[in-house]
């Protein structure tokens, strides 16, 4: 595999037209996917192995990424997910006594395409105002044509299924097997620390590939489910909203996180949008509306789900927690189910312990 240590010269493509010039770093190629923007300033490497950004390239927003290197714990999952990474500058160096290598290498052992040396302010602020759009990163391809070509190869993230291309293939178990709670989870691109987060609690986690029937979770005799967050358009997942469905009629308790969110809104007749330019990010503040304190999240989605429906259901749903910058819905609950679902990252990795104690609120839920 060829590699870009000597900073070869790199392009970024836009599908608007925009084309910038960079410094290839990682693996010698082309990708494309959806462009979007990280907000936060560390957790470079969490975010690069969580599943929900598959499909995307990253826009890193800090001026400098790999100051303190890679660790062989600071993972979301089997590998980098991302499809690309843009940053403004890669520091080879690194200060972090624990890490084992340089963030350039661990791109390249993973095959990852990425370019330096771009305004990425400049470029989330292009973003922000003509909204997601698909690119390609290229330190290969030079010429305008060459690059629109691999661009129009690429998938539109509305009404692209994801879910079940990252999910597990086959089931696995997570925890210990005499914790006092079973929980079958439905995985569409499920976090590590998510896994953790209810491990600690005490559940014994039970995960299922993307598109398993209520019967096949049900012979784990599950306490309660767990619908994952992960990638993709949840219009596209008829499947997965059925799922839903049948297991809101078990009675039992169930919790959605992101796309788990979304898919819970639609198996209540709540349909879903996509954003402009998404939310994503250690750093945005949540109102919880049922004790009046904001929580700074962690968030990563590009989809919605609308207002308008949600507040049609209002005699079936209540809304829990909204976002303070644009006022989107961050959180619901059923009136007469025991379900609720966040849009954002509660386990927090990376980002601040805020909203943990939603994992404590499922614990209670399922004790009672």
């Amino acid at each position: 595999m060829q590699t870009a240590k000597q900073h070869t010269t790199a392009y970024l493509y836009l599908e608007d037209g925009t084309l910038l010039k960079g410094k290839a770093f990682g693996k010698i190629g082309t990708t494309g996917g959806e462009l979007c923007f990280n907000t936060g300033m560390t957790g470079y490497q969490e975010v690069f192995t969580d599943p929900s950004y598959s499909g995307q390239v990253l826009i890193m927003n800090t001026a400098h990424v790999g100051n303190y290197g890679v660790n062989g714990n600071d993972v979301e999952s089997q590998g980098i997910k991302i499809k690309a990474l843009i940053c403004k500058n890669l520091t080879e160096r690194f200060s972090r006594f624990t890490a084992i290598q340089s963030l350039g290498d661990y791109l390249i052992e993973n095959g990852i395409v990425a370019i330096q040396d771009v305004d990425t302010r400049a470029l989330v602020n292009h973003i922000r105002s003509k909204g997601a759009m698909n690119c390609v990163v290229s330190s290969e391809l030079t010429t305008k044509e060459e690059l629109q070509n691999a661009l129009d190869a690429i998938p539109k993230m509305e009404g692209l299924e994801l879910g079940s291309v990252v999910s597990t293939k086959e089931p696995y178990t997570f925890g210990d097997e005499n914790a006092p709670y079973n929980l079958a989870l439905l995985d569409f691109g499920v976090k590590r620390s998510m896994l953790q987060n209810m491990a600690e609690r005490g559940l014994y986690i039970k995960v299922f590939p993307a598109k398993s029937t209520l019967e096949q979770l049900m012979e784990f005799n599950p306490d309660a489910y767990f619908i994952s967050n992960g990638p993709g358009d949840p219009s596209a997942m008829d499947y997965a909203v059925e799922t839903v469905k049948n297991i809101l009629e078990t009675g039992k308790p169930l919790f959605g996180i992101c796309l788990g969110h979304q898919l819970l809104a639609r198996a209540v007749g709540i349909g879903t949008f996509k954003m402009h330019h998404g939310h994503r990010g250690l750093n945005h503040p949540v109102l919880n509306l049922r004790t009046g304190k904001s929580e700074i999240t962690t968030q990563n989605h590009g989809f919605g789900i609308i207002p308008e429906d949600v507040e049609k259901a209002k005699d079936m749903v209540e809304i829990t927690h909204l976002n303070l910058n644009d006022d989107s819905i961050e959180g619901i609950k059923l009136r007469k189910k025991p379900a609720f679902s966040v849009q954002y990252h509660p386990e927090s990795t990376p980002g601040p312990y805020d909203s943990r104690y939603l994992f404590d609120e499922f614990l209670e839920l399922i004790k009672n």
